[in-house]
């Protein structure tokens, strides 16, 4: 079973994500006796492209083209399409993040291919092919079997060590003969979020919800960010009281995320809330009260007063940076 990959990069970078998506192909395509392709779209340095064969991949298609910078997703999808014909590729795979979501529903039509989205392991049995998913904002898996010939996947961030190896790759330029009446998204100008970290990028998160008790008092949340290098996230009910912006709002109505450190204030655990965050590699709760649904879910906790836990936090936060 030949694999693609669908390798995002962000300004001509690839973060941990996409190396994480080409460990996981990888150790499929060792258990298939097959092999891995990455798929770049756009202007990445040949040392980037280098850098996926250190994760599996062995053949690397980059496709520059300065038409795809509108990030339009009927155009990707043809491309991604079109990559994984010439390739005669099995499985197609890419992040469950935003763009994976958009683009891989577009390109299982154009494949005829059976889709499974936010698989979280490597494949329980591939006699038929079944993978496992979370369901149920979390609570369960579920195990689905794709029967299609050619079958594509989205990959939840986290859900699998990054792997390095020792491995040439064979970087090729492909030219996926996109027509411009492919391309319908016109881009009339850009603003980018500039000196925090993005909730989507950051390894770490701190949250805080309706026991924060108003918008004036996230000041020791936003000192406790700034010295671990955390994003800075709300639950809905906070960005709702525009206590903060929407744009930190996190949950199923608001940003998925999987950081690997998850630290939430005053947030009781709805499942709402818990839906948007469930992928975190560890979840950190602290809660004045012992029954919140969020201690169920969590993976380290603490019961105590938001207000006097955080000033703790920040100090140890403070020693260890120290020491560093």
């Amino acid at each position: 079973m030949s694999i693609l990959v669908y390798t995002e990069n962000w300004d001509g970078k690839f973060k941990k994500l996409s190396c994480e998506i080409v460990s996981f192909a990888a150790a499929i395509a060792k258990k298939m006796n097959s092999s891995v392709t990455a798929l770049s779209i756009g202007h990445v340095s040949d040392d980037e492209l280098n850098m996926l064969g250190n994760y599996g991949a062995t053949k690397v298609l980059n496709v520059q083209d300065d038409r795809f910078e509108s990030l339009d997703n009927k155009a990707l999808a043809d491309a991604v399409a079109k990559a994984a014909q010439a390739e005669s590729a099995k499985l197609v795979i890419f992040a469950h993040n935003n763009e994976g979501k958009a683009i891989a529903p577009r390109v299982s039509i154009k494949l005829n291919a059976g889709m499974v989205s936010g698989v979280t392991g490597l494949p329980v049995n591939f006699e038929p092919f079944t993978v496992k998913k979370k369901v149920f904002t979390g609570k369960a898996f579920a195990n689905i079997v794709i029967n299609t010939d050619v079958k594509v996947i989205t990959f939840a961030q986290n859900s699998f060590e990054v792997v390095e190896t020792d491995n040439n790759v064979n970087i090729l330029v492909f030219d996926p003969q996109i027509t411009d009446n492919e391309f319908v998204t016109k881009v009339l100008d850009t603003h980018k979020a500039t000196g925090k970290v993005l909730l989507t990028d950051a390894e770490i998160v701190i949250s805080g919800g309706r026991g924060m008790k108003g918008p004036g008092n996230w000041g020791g949340l936003e000192e406790l960010a700034g010295i671990l290098g955390a994003g800075l996230a709300c639950s809905r009910p906070v960005s709702d009281e525009g206590w903060r912006s929407h744009e930190e709002h996190v949950g199923q109505t608001g940003k998925i995320i999987a950081p690997n450190v998850y630290i939430a204030f005053g947030i009781s655990g709805a499942i709402q809330h818990l839906g948007g965050v469930s992928s975190s590699k560890f979840i950190v709760a602290v809660n004045k009260d012992p029954e919140a649904p969020i201690f169920e879910v969590a993976d380290f906790g603490i019961v105590g007063d938001a207000f006097k836990v955080i000033p703790q936090l920040i100090e140890a936060a403070k020693e260890l940076r120290a020491t560093n």
